[in-house]
């Protein structure tokens, strides 16, 4: 099987016989590669061989691997409080990173609910919305308005949100809610927004407003619905339009939180703010599953004054204090380090080294944006293939659908990140 080594050891063979790895099946052939140790940028196969990593885990490895700073942080709050429950119980961890949330993101969200991961993160935003408006006396205000292209998470209701077609979860549709789709926006990132996508945008809010408890976007990039960056004019045409029909404003920061952009949140590109924001990924620098929900204070209290007068969602291992801790020395690390400098760094190189796979034939466009760099193909890659291939260059780097991306730990170097480019640019070519 690709990707195995000589003498295994025994844990691979119950890996293949038992394990689900994500998007796959259980005993299928797709190349899994056995990783044992990982520091900075690098991950170490059982085989001994190194990967440099452009995915930076699934893009919240913002510090790379075995940081020390997060380490000794987790270290010290293992000794004291590992876990407790958050329902009637609190800890410092937990109202220390809220008041970190909230002094980071744009006013006036001020109220935090932490939550375990990404999607869920998503459902306790459509949730908060519905329970607005229930508040408010507005029950028919039951449905979300979401863009084409759009991906927020594989829960159902964070399903019932992503794009219906061309995303993951086709297979699902006849138990989705349904939901109003808009036309994803064309105007290309640092473009105006042109009228057609306005229009499109205006004619949903306008038509529909009475029964939308909010619109929900990913704010610039629409990630794993395809690597899309599109105007940030949008977004304020969108923040416009909300508050002129009466719908909330819900933005998924999730994968753009925290720096991924250039900006410490997308939607900063806009000088705009949702009424609800949802963050994960790379809140605790990838060290641990942790997520966060925030919205206004007059959301929050409006939810208290209504019916049942408390928010109903409570997740187990919600503000578990050992990913608290993760996060705040994730938080303090991002901000005491150069990242802004380090981000218009990585940008640069990835435009300027990526650029050459334009010209070859199999390549539909290259785009850049911060710490994201592009190739889009005109055709699906072969993911029994391609990842393989990558393995053998040194580095891990996993398309998905027609992309070929990266998204680098911010404190990679000149000569990794070259590394990383050279590959895609070697391997496309030879596509």
């Amino acid at each position: 099987m690709p990707g195995t080594v000589t003498n295994e050891a025994p844990w691979l063979s119950l890996d293949r016989g038992h394990v689900w790895h994500p998007y796959s099946a259980v005993g299928a052939d797709t190349p899994v590669f056995p990783v044992v140790a990982a520091s900075g940028v690098r991950l170490r196969l059982a085989d001994g061989r190194e990967l440099i990593d452009g995915m930076a885990s699934w893009w919240c490895a913002i510090h790379g691997y075995n940081v020390p700073e997060i380490n000794a942080a987790l270290s010290a709050q293992l000794d004291t409080l590992a876990h407790v429950m958050f329902g009637g119980l609190t800890h410092a961890p937990a109202a220390r990173l809220a008041g970190r949330l909230v002094e980071l993101t744009p006013a006036p969200l001020e109220s935090v609910f932490f939550s375990d991961s990404g999607s869920v993160a998503v459902e306790v935003a459509l949730k908060m919305a519905i329970q607005y408006w229930h508040a408010r006396g507005k029950p028919r205000k039951q449905h979300f308005a979401t863009l084409r292209r759009g991906y927020h998470g594989d829960t159902f209701g964070a399903m019932s949100v992503s794009d219906p077609e061309t995303g993951m979860h086709t297979l699902f549709s006849n138990m989705l809610a349904q939901q109003l789709f808009i036309d994803a926006p064309t105007s290309r990132f640092g473009e105006p927004c042109n009228a057609t996508d306005v229009a499109a945008l205006e004619t949903v809010l306008t038509a529909h407003h009475d029964e939308l408890a909010a619109l929900i976007l990913e704010p610039v990039v629409q990630g794993a619905g395809g690597m899309r960056f599109y105007a940030a004019d949008y977004l304020k045409q969108a923040r416009a339009l909300c508050d002129e029909v009466g719908v909330l404003l819900i933005c998924d920061e999730i994968a753009t939180g925290f720096g991924r952009t250039g900006r410490l949140f997308a939607c900063e590109h806009a000088g705009i703010a949702p009424d609800i924001l949802c963050l994960g990924k790379a809140l605790t620098g990838g060290y641990l599953t942790l997520a966060a929900t925030l919205t206004t204070a007059g959301i929050a209290e409006t939810i208290r004054q209504g019916d049942p007068g408390v928010f109903m969602h409570g997740p187990t291992f919600m503000a578990n204090p050992l990913a608290c801790t993760a996060a705040l020395a994730s938080l303090q690390l991002l901000l005491d380090s150069p990242w802004q400098g380090r981000v218009v760094n990585i940008e640069a190189q990835l435009a300027r080294e990526l650029a050459p796979c334009r010209q070859f034939d199999s390549v539909a466009e290259v785009r850049t944006l911060g710490a994201i760099g592009v190739v889009e193909l005109h055709a699906s890659v072969n993911m029994q293939r391609l990842p393989q291939q990558f393995v053998d260059a040194g580095v891990w780097i996993r398309p998905f659908g027609k992309l070929i991306y990266l998204m680098p730990p911010f404190i990679i170097n000149t000569e990794d990140l070259g590394t990383l480019t050279a590959a895609i640019t070697h391997i496309i070519r030879k596509l």
